[in-house]
């Protein structure tokens, strides 16, 4: 690893002879500057560089001094031709009106459902029939890698992953991580990026990292997008969501507003061999719950090359849940001995909200900038719990065991961070981006315990809670990019320093820990030739423990089943390495490795005396895999366009466990084809068939066994192109369930877990405002952490 960061900081740049940059704007005849104008540069009538303005800026890349011709063209536009001598640090193209073509022609760009960088993979939402009218952790299950397993836990090319929201770290896990994006309209949701290696600029946390990111509206004047959508699978849900903008020379202000209702069931079934008993429980918990998502926003542009922005987004959460298990205790010869009956009931409320302020400073034409965020993040989640359990006899027959609990909980947790971001140029050559961070989180948890077998409310302090948890993460990065003849180089380090403890109030027990860690990362891509490319990338990275996983309060979902956090959870460090070959853009072939040490994980321990089936988390030894990924862009016609994502791969767990130690091995496979189908262009008539297949896995001592899904949709347009109406049909034959054992020393169990995801959904978008070519926008703060990977 220090070979790597000494080659990253001493090496690159020293490399062959680098290209030149030509920076410049693209503007109308009014000064305003062009959004997505297409920029390109030829010498000898042949291609050298090209590129989409950006707000109206552009740069284009080249080898040598001498004559060039520069052309920029826009629909709406006559196309600009300019011969230019290079070097020439700017260039300012002004378009006139086409008059003309603005009568005859409408062009609409609409990008692919997937798209492949250097560092990431792009799942357009918009653009995707089965990711629309639905909620956003619906969307995020449908972008190509991502995986979620029985206890939500989401990893994308099988590697824990942090989730982000407009290139901000959403701090949530497991559950509380589904109800929030649950509670969130897809529609308002515009990418998804799945970054496999992360570049330095992005925190050192999760071995993976996926960036949602929201619809922005871009156009001059008052525009303003209305959704709505419905859904039926067991039970009926919809939502509604609208977005809007409104830009008028300097200042832009924007917003959005979502509503969903939805009621969703999750089946758990669970079978414990104790050796002497066997219990066989049926699970079904039902949760309804309405959720409000927000976000408003305003920037100023206080000179042409300052800007000073506000934003702040918020969730409120109200939901319930209703679940029933019914347990069978059978003996040895196979009669039922007793039967349990429990019934577990909660309601609760969740209020989240995020509070940005940004500056931004651009300098030399955009060669130079600089950004700085301060953000507060506070969050409150409230439950009331309940959970009564009976057993019977064979017969019938009740008898005097009992058991009923009622178990309030409380969290606030309180994020406060600043950043600044600086990029600039390095000899004219090479793109710098360095910055430094600071955040500081706290977490309190209450919960409590009591006993409601009688009329009064019986506090029982030994299975109550309170949890206290703090962690302050100071950091630093550089990153370098440049192109080296055929050579792309884009590498980093980031510098953090970790101060975490946890207090349980309770227990009187106090965990401390202390780290400094570098963490390089480095991608490199040769291209051989205009259709062949070679890429080499690694990471080194860290996963921290979830709040919730720390958390040691004892929660009952029954007498005998019991789940509590461990505060001790060391962080987990990943490498990763991966070596590519692209062929045509379209086709990609891809050997990867990961290894990671000290793992931390959900176990489940059976005591076969007691009959507790008992549920915490736990750091492991190691978890190592290698596999053989294949990407591929088909267009067997010119309506018809296919995406294939398939992977082969060997994987490893190893770790002493109780006793004993086990090492196992399995070789796997996971594979996703989306078709897309356009069957009439006028009227924008598109459909969409997906399916996704999942070989059998490991995590730890539990076995998962495969699955799949197979999703249909279809939309087109209406009301004169301003609106469009999509059906789609998900997991059609019902077959997206989990089934998972364990079968190591004298622990033996299996469990099936399905979350609902089978369902029909009918959504409509309608866009109101104006259309206008010549738009004038601007990058909010996220935005530009998004662009320049935070």
């Amino acid at each position: 690893m220090k070979k790597i960061v000494l080659f990253i900081i001493v090496v690159m740049p020293y490399l062959v002879q680098a290209q030149s940059t030509l920076s410049g704007k693209v503007k109308d005849m009014d000064g305003h500057p062009l959004d997505a104008a297409t920029i390109t540069l030829k010498r000898d009538n042949k291609q050298v560089a090209a590129a989409f303005a950006d707000l109206g800026n552009f740069e284009l890349k080249y080898q040598e001094k001498g004559t060039y011709v520069i052309s920029a063209s826009l629909v709406g536009y006559q196309t600009l031709e300019l011969v230019l001598q290079l070097p020439k640090e700017s260039v300012l193209l002004v378009l006139q009106p086409d008059s003309k073509q603005l009568e005859e022609v409408k062009v609409t760009f609409q990008p692919p459902v997937i798209q492949r960088k250097i560092d990431r993979v792009t799942f357009n939402v918009e653009q995707s029939i089965l990711a629309s009218g639905g909620s956003a952790w619906e969307a995020l299950t449908k972008a190509p890698g991502v995986q979620v397993s029985s206890s939500n836990e989401v990893t994308a090319n099988r590697k824990n992953v942090q989730i982000y929201l407009d290139g901000k770290p959403i701090n949530l896990s497991g559950d509380e991580l589904s109800a929030y994006l649950q509670g969130l309209p897809s529609d308002l949701i515009a990418q998804i990026e799945v970054f496999s290696n992360p570049p330095a600029k992005f925190e050192a946390e999760g071995a993976a990292i996926i960036n949602i990111i929201t619809r922005k509206a871009k156009k001059e004047g008052l525009n303003l997008t209305l959704n709505s959508g419905i859904s039926q699978g067991d039970y009926s849900n919809y939502n509604a969501s609208s977005t809007f903008n409104y830009r008028n020379d300097k200042l832009n202000i924007y917003g959005s507003y979502g509503f969903i209702h939805r009621q969703v069931f999750v089946d758990h079934n669970l079978s414990i061999d104790y050796g002497k008993s066997f219990w066989n429980s049926i699970n079904r918990i039902v949760s309804p719950s309405d959720n409000h998502s927000y976000r408003a926003g305003a920037d100023y542009q206080l000179r042409e090359n300052q800007v000073l922005g506000f934003m702040l987004t918020g969730n409120h959460r109200i939901g319930k849940t209703r679940g029933h298990s019914g347990t069978e205790i059978i003996n040895l010869d196979m009669l039922v001995d007793s039967t349990l009956s429990t019934e577990n009931t909660s309601s609760g409320k969740t209020n989240q909200y995020a509070y940005n302020l940004n500056y931004n400073l651009k300098l030399d034409s955009g060669k130079r900038s600089l950004n700085i965020d301060v953000d507060y993040a506070p969050y409150q989640n409230r439950s009331d719990a309940y959970t009564d359990n009976l057993s019977f006899l064979p017969d019938g027959q009740q008898t005097t065991n009992r058991f009923h609990i009622f178990t309030p909980s409380a969290q606030k947790i309180a994020i406060y961070s600043g950043k600044v971001d600086y990029t600039y140029h390095l000899f004219g050559k090479l793109d710098v981006g360095s910055g430094i961070k600071y955040s500081s989180t706290e977490s309190r948890n209450n919960f409590d315990y009591f006993n409601r077998e009688s009329a009064t409310l019986i506090l029982v302090p030994e299975n109550s809670n309170h949890f206290i948890y703090r962690e302050k993460t100071s950091s630093a990065y550089t990153s370098i990019a440049g192109t080296f003849g055929k050579l792309s180089i884009q590498g980093g380090i980031r510098a953090e320093y970790t101060r975490t403890s946890g207090y349980s109030a309770t227990l009187d027990v106090l965990n401390q820990r202390n780290y400094f860690k570098l963490f390089p990362t480095a991608f490199f891509q040769y291209k051989l030739d205009d259709e062949n490319e070679l890429q080499l990338n690694y990471a080194y990275r860290i996963e921290r423990p979830e709040y919730n996983r720390l958390n040691p309060a004892k929660r009952f979902s029954s007498p005998y089943n019991i789940y509590v956090g461990n505060p001790a959870l060391q962080p987990s460090f990943v490498q990763n390495i991966e070596l590519g070959y692209t062929y045509k853009k379209n086709y990609n072939v891809t050997a990867t490795y990961r290894v990671q040490h000290d793992i931390f994980t959900n176990i489940n321990v059976q005591d076969n005396e007691t009959k507790i089936y008992y549920g915490t988390q736990a750091n492991l030894g190691l978890s190592r895999n290698a596999g053989i990924q294949l990407s591929a862009a088909f267009h067997p016609a010119a309506w018809w366009d296919m995406n294939l994502l398939t992977e082969g791969y060997w994987q490893q767990e190893k770790s002493a466990y109780l006793s004993s130690s086990y090492n196992f091995n399995i070789i796997s496979y996971y594979a996703t084809l989306k078709h897309a189908f356009t069957i009439d262009q006028k009227s924008a008539l598109k459909a969409e068939l997906s399916g996704t297949f999942t070989g059998p896995g490991l995590q730890g001592i539990y076995r998962a066994s495969h699955n799949s899904s197979i999703d249909a949709g279809i939309k087109m347009n209406v009301l004169h192109g301003m609106g469009t109406v999509r059906l789609s049909a998900t997991d059609i034959f019902n077959t997206y369930t989990n089934n998972i054992s364990i079968n190591y020393l004298d622990q033996r169990s299996a469990f099936f877990h399905h979350n609902e995801s089978r369902y029909v959904a009918l959504s409509l978008s309608y866009k109101l405002g104006k259309n206008v070519a010549a738009s004038r926008s601007r990058s909010t703060a996220s935005e530009e952490e998004r662009k320049r990977a935070q």
